[in-house]
């Protein structure tokens, strides 16, 4: 009975990682607001070399948000870009944002440059940005 207890408990506990909670709702309106952002600004989203547009960069990234919601709860919009937004875990090459003739920039950078732009002047583009960082 002894032996039978410690993998009873082990057992429980990865169970319980499958369970993890939904990402907090104010940090999924800022990922969701991140990811119409990219879809708006018209920038092409580069990884591993191949350019692909924001709307499919967006369901890539939001399928990797998925795989990370069932380990755990992302506890910052930082903390989603970081994991999901920023590099492929296949390669480990960073993921980059191009905007039209502009030279492209780290998608990192690029998010969270937009980040501030939401959390400073709400979800909404301002006129004439598209999408470039400052």
């Amino acid at each position: 009975m002894k032996a039978v207890l410690p993998a009873l408990v082990a057992l429980l506990l990865s169970g319980l990682q499958a369970f993890a909670a939904p990402t907090p709702a104010p940090i999924r309106a800022e990922i969701d607001a991140l990811m119409a952002k990219l879809v708006a600004s018209g920038c092409q989203f580069d990884r591993n070399g191949t350019l692909h547009s924001g709307a499919e960069a967006k369901g890539h990234i939001l399928r990797k948000l998925d795989y990370l919601e069932g380990k755990s709860t992302l506890q910052s919009t930082e903390l989603f870009i970081e994991l999901a937004a920023s590099k492929s875990r296949s390669s480990g090459k960073p993921y980059f944002v191009k905007c039209g003739s502009d030279a492209a920039v780290e998608s990192q950078r690029w998010l969270t440059q937009q980040l501030q732009v939401i959390r400073t002047h709400g979800p909404k583009l301002p006129q004439g940005s598209k999408g470039k960082p400052s």
